[in-house]
């Protein structure tokens, strides 16, 4: 059974993306998934947030993206039991200009990903998460064309839905050019404040926009969350038993459960 691969991408910054990334991976690890996070974006925020020091990451996701090496080569254990990490470089950010002339310049990491499928024996992962840079370029689109579905992060405050707009236009454009069953897996409300009278009124406006796309679990502003990568360790690591983390257990069980509806559908 090949592994589900969803890549968790917004062009806006400060939404809780790679948050999302380590926090959801580690949960899913937590109820038994095996999970394999590629980190994307040139800031290598989910590297460091995963203990991976910025002077241990001689092998990257830009040399997967070169071909130089394979998947199960770039890939390397975390502290969290069952995660491994694909890490980032500041070389991914010249990865645009080193593709840009070659004709699967959009589906390099689809290859990588199906070559690890393709390469015989036991898989190693159940599922793949793929976080993204804050912006909607070769990398991002590199990342929806191997995924099987985008979860987008949305953070609860007035702006939530600006660019959103956007970001559902370029999942389009990636279905009808290069991935044609991509779809949106799920939109994951984050940085829920109930004492912002606001923040209520944005859940109902998205679920109203979105409807049954948005998933019931909410993940809380939580000091805990922000804490935790500054230790780098996911929440549920740093702090099993706070809001954050519940919410995050709480979201990997939600995917699991749609995961299985959309396979009864099929």
């Amino acid at each position: 059974m090949k592994p589900r691969v969803l890549t968790v991408a917004n062009q806006k910054g400060g939404v809780g993306k790679t948050t999302t990334a380590i926090n959801l991976g580690t949960a899913l690890a937590a109820i038994g998934e095996r999970v394999l996070l590629i980190d994307l974006d040139p800031q290598g925020n989910a590297s460091t947030g995963l203990g991976v020091d910025m002077r241990d990451r001689d092998i990257s996701a830009y040399d997967v993206l070169l071909g130089d090496v394979s998947l199960a080569q770039a890939a390397r254990p975390t502290d969290v039991p069952r995660v491994s990490i694909v890490p980032a470089t500041m070389d991914l950010l010249g990865a645009e200009i080193t593709l840009a002339a070659q004709k699967d310049r959009t589906d390099r990491l689809k290859k990588a990903i199906q070559g690890m499928e393709n390469s015989g024996g036991h898989l190693p992962f159940t599922y793949i998460l793929i976080d993204c840079p804050p912006s909607l370029n070769l990398l991002t689109i590199n990342a929806m064309a191997a995924a099987d579905g985008v979860l987008v992060p949305l953070q609860c405050e007035f702006f939530a839905l600006e660019g959103l707009s956007q970001l559902l236009k370029t999942i389009d454009q990636v279905r009808n050019t290069v991935n044609p069953d991509l779809d949106i897996h799920g939109v994951v409300l984050t940085m829920f404040d109930p004492r912002n009278n606001l923040a209520g009124q944005v859940i109902r406006d998205v679920r109203q926009y979105l409807g049954k796309k948005v998933f019931e679990t909410v993940i809380p502003r939580n000091v805990r969350v922000s804490e935790a990568p500054s230790y780098g360790k996911p929440v549920l690591l740093y702090d099993l038993k706070c809001a954050g983390s519940q919410a995050y257990l709480k979201l990997a069980s939600e995917i699991i459960q749609r995961e299985r509806l959309l396979a009864a559908a099929e």
